[in-house]
């Protein structure tokens, strides 16, 4: 076999190692941050015995690495380009299978009719202190990372901190990526209680995967 041909077999190791819902999933958990086998059974639904099963394979397609702590075992991605590869796919399905356009569409684009805000745009609009960021991803994925100056305050915890959020600023809300439905949630909320609110593009892991900077720790205040 000619070197181009053995090449192309590698590649198409790791391709086949994406082609499955349950392994395309764990690779986004995985974006907001490490975890253990456990909490990544408990985020995706799986039992524990599938979990490690995709989880192996994702490893040997070297899509992600794994180390001991005590008896857990914990895993990361083996690199921060993953998420741009993964909306990639998803760009190109978007584009060219009607199914997916059509699940977009019904699902997403109607929930939000104002354009979300692009990476750029969040960012001039922080430096003129005209936006307010919030991440409303749980506290352990905020901790693990999150763009710099966002206040954590977790989706099914928003209702109780309305009151106090500001109303002279735009809210910009953020999670896990373009489909993840918490920022959506948060949007609607915020709208109804009389804010104005727009979503993020997509997530913290297409912010990191640009190398733009990144905080991590313990949360910030709330409001």
């Amino acid at each position: 076999m000619n070197p181009k041909k053995k090449l192309y077999e590698q590649f198409a190791r790791v391709a086949k190692s994406l082609a499955s819902p349950n392994r395309l999933e764990l690779l986004e958990t995985l974006a907001q941050g490490e975890k253990s086998v456990d909490a990544l059974a408990q985020a995706t639904g799986m039992s524990v015995a599938n979990t490690s099963h995709h989880l192996q394979i994702l490893r040997d397609s070297g899509l992600a690495e794994s180390r001991k702590e005590g008896l857990q075992v914990i895993y990361r991605l083996s690199d921060d380009q993953i998420p741009t590869l993964m909306g990639g796919i998803g760009r190109i399905a978007e584009k060219h299978l009607a199914e997916v356009a059509r699940i977009v569409r019904e699902h997403f684009d109607a929930r939000d009719a104002l354009t979300p805000v692009g990476r750029d745009e969040l960012m001039a609009r922080v430096k003129e202190g005209e936006t307010m960021v919030i991440d409303v991803r749980p506290a352990t994925e905020y901790q693990a990372g999150h763009i710099p100056g966002a206040i954590n305050i977790p989706v099914d915890e928003l209702p109780r901190h309305l009151e106090a959020l500001p109303h002279g600023q735009e809210i910009v809300a953020y999670c896990r990526g373009p489909f993840c439905m918490l920022a959506f949630e948060a949007v609607a909320q915020l709208r109804e209680a009389g804010y104005q609110a727009r979503r993020l593009e997509d997530g913290f892991p297409e912010w990191k995967a640009e190398n733009r900077p990144v905080d991590s720790g313990t949360p910030e205040a709330q409001t």
